[in-house]
């Protein structure tokens, strides 16, 4: 799935439970006029579970577990009313889902539903609830049929209910369903969340649809110039479709009204500049703005002074054929590093200008602090020791680079050529 895009759940908090007497007073609008489910009758004639069950459900709603439990749980063991019971069940569904047990509140809500006494408006939003939980549990494929009953048998569509159809569906990898699904909910309000068209750009991604993920990408920002997210997300789409100088371009421009305030958007650009460099004929002068992007960010204070940053910055130096500032990067690198990678990026360097005293230190360096590929860096210290005039040093160094397999040919051959074999 598409890196650098955040898809969230959007499974809303659990809602505020009503108590039963407020039902019988209170006139409301039908919520689900076009049902096909037939209104059950009510069984609740208790004095005793009604005033019960309006206190647990009012200390659900107070956040008070300790004492809405017991009460609740009183009504679903006991109670000859069903409607009670559901309603008890429903509560308990609250009390899982705030405790973090979202299984337990979909088995709660199941039970709920399955005794089928709830009147339409209240059975259709614990359905509705359900497939949220569902989809917060990752019980994708649940959460689809779920919808789709609660679609089906309550006649009812919204533009969040398709939103969480192509949320399960983009979980699923089923993407050109996902894309339907979200454009669909897109349709059906004027104010869509953010977080579905995150979702959209990533189906399109993941569905081979660069351009169409690019543009949307491209249309969240300009609606949202100001917002980081949006941003992050372009350039990831951009980057994800090979879009590498309308990427560059995209952050540049952000760069410029002073809107890049994170390390990674200052590396990321520097990344892109040595990409793109890559691909040309001379790679120097991007390779340079990488440097002076990575060197701004650090004079900012928004890059970090550390290994990873130091060895980006030699990089850039080297592809730019500046080898004494290349090597002084590596340099600050080698004592903050975790291993012996930037003295060998170092030491390979000083090789290659006859520097060979220091290129012979910074090699056992850092064969001495571990390095990927021991082989290789064998063979740079036994060039190193060849370069100084110190022949047995040098095979007893191209010996050690035989031993490992990715160098073993060609130490070998070297060896033989020596009369060393």
């Amino acid at each position: 799935m598409l890196a650098g895009i955040a898809l969230l759940l959007g499974v809303a908090s659990s809602p505020a439970l009503a108590r039963k007497s407020d039902d019988a007073k209170t006139k409301k609008e039908v919520l689900y006029p076009n049902a096909t489910r037939a209104e059950p009758k009510l069984d609740l004639t208790s004095e005793k579970d009604q005033k019960n069950l309006n206190e647990g459900l009012d200390a659900v709603n107070a956040g008070d577990k300790a004492k809405a439990e017991p009460l609740l749980q009183s009504i679903i063991d006991g109670s000859k009313s069903k409607y009670a019971q559901a309603l008890a069940l429903q509560g308990l569904a609250s009390l899982h889902y705030n405790d973090g047990d979202t299984k337990g509140a979909i088995s709660s809500l199941q039970r709920s539903l399955a005794l089928g006494v709830m009147p339409n408006d209240t059975y259709f939003q614990l359905m509705y609830m359900l497939a949220q939980f569902q989809l917060a549990d990752e019980q994708y494929q649940p959460a689809l049929d779920t919808i789709a009953k609660w679609r089906a048998e309550g006649k009812k569509e919204t533009a969040d209910s398709y939103a969480l159809e192509g949320n399960a569906d983009y979980r699923l990898s089923k993407y050109p369903e996902a894309i339907a699904a979200i454009n669909k909910a897109k349709s059906l309000t004027d104010k869509p969340q953010p977080t579905w068209d995150q979702i959209l750009m990533a189906s399109y991604s993941e569905s081979g649809q660069d351009d169409k993920a690019a543009a949307l990408a491209t249309s969240q920002l300009n609606s949202n110039p100001g917002d980081p997210n949006a941003l992050n997300n372009a350039v990831a789409v951009l980057m994800q479709a090979h879009k590498y100088p309308e990427a560059i371009q995209m952050m540049e421009k952000a760069r410029a009204d002073g809107k890049l305030s994170k390390d990674t958007q200052y590396v990321n650009l520097a990344k892109l500049y040595l990409i793109t460099g890559q691909d040309s004929s001379d790679p120097a002068p991007n390779a340079t703005k990488a440097q002076q992007v990575l060197e701004e960010g650090m004079s900012k204070g928004v890059v970090k002074p550390d290994a990873e940053t130091y060895v980006l910055l030699g990089q850039s130096a080297e592809i730019a054929n500046n080898i004494d500032k290349a090597i002084g990067y590596y340099n600050k690198a080698q004592p903050i590093a975790t291993d012996g990678e930037p003295a060998l990026r170092a030491g390979r360097l000083l090789l290659s200008e006859n520097k060979y005293s220091q290129a012979k230190g910074l090699v056992q360096q850092a064969l001495d602090k571990g390095v990927k590929h021991k082989g290789t860096a064998y063979m740079l210290l036994a060039e190193s020791e060849r370069g100084l005039k110190n022949k047995p040093a040098a095979i007893a160094a191209m010996k050690k680079a035989a031993q490992d397999p990715e160098t073993a040919a060609k130490a070998k051959d070297w060896l033989k050529k020596t009369g060393a074999d």
